[in-house]
């Protein structure tokens, strides 16, 4: 459906109530509407909340982009939210990555190319969540009374996290390595809290408030923060 120029994406669900969501990168609208509704009926709901949805899309465009990483030196890259200088050191030895003195120092064999460097950045910041997630995880199971069974970290890209409240297994994206540590929090309660409610309801809203009352500033801060080329976020959500 294109509504005044802005074609929208429409999913009809099993839902009580109409959600619309406006996606990074350039501000896509999707809405999940309840079978109920039929298309016109979805239209002017749209068109109410147009100045909602063009407001969204205007921030989102202007939101910071990295480039296209080549993985040499001089490059800016983040980490845990703040921004380092890569330094490529070639050298025989064991490849392997550090931060010093406010640089992030790569260490690799000589003629390494940029897939290589590439990887091994994104081994490393696999073992940085890894050492921090399950403290995390730790402090938030008795608090949302959901123990989480296992964790998976990879690359994704339409999503921070995801979950199976039926097997109790988490996904975390690769990319949260880069942010503020309070936006990996808030991923991690957020998807805890989807082990309670599978939707993005009022329940769900109503437990978020309860188990983190400042989720709306931490999301707000993870969706601001630059993004990679292929990087989506939480959708800015009206119901």
């Amino acid at each position: 459906m294109t509504v005044r120029g802005i074609a929208i994406d429409i999913v009809y669900k099993n839902i009580k109530n109409l959600h619309i969501g406006v996606y990074p990168p350039m501000g896509r609208v999707r809405v999940a509407a309840p079978l109920r509704l039929d298309d016109e009926q979805v239209r002017l709901a749209v068109i109410q909340r147009l100045a909602w949805i063009k407001k969204q899309r205007e921030q989102l465009r202007s939101v910071e982009r990295q480039s296209q990483r080549g993985m040499t030196t001089g490059e800016s890259h983040y980490i845990w939210g703040q921004r380092y200088r890569l330094k490529v050191v070639e050298r025989p030895g064991r490849a392997h990555v550090e931060v010093e003195s406010g640089r992030l120092l790569m260490y690799v064999p000589p003629g390494s190319n940029s897939d290589t460097r590439s990887q091994l950045l994104q081994r490393w910041q696999r073992e940085q969540l890894r050492l921090r997630v399950p403290a995390l995880i730790a402090k938030w199971e008795p608090v949302i009374e959901r123990d989480v069974s296992r964790l998976t970290i990879r690359r994704m890209k339409t999503k921070w996290g995801s979950c199976s409240r039926e097997s109790g297994h988490i996904s975390l994206n690769l990319e949260l390595a880069k942010k503020h540590p309070d936006c990996l929090e808030y991923v991690i309660v957020h998807e805890m809290t989807h082990l309670h409610e599978r939707s993005h309801g009022q329940r769900f809203i109503a437990l978020l408030d309860k188990y983190m009352p400042t989720w709306r500033a931490r999301r707000d801060q993870l969706n601001e923060s630059p993004l990679a080329e292929e990087e989506w976020s939480y959708p800015q959500r009206h119901c």
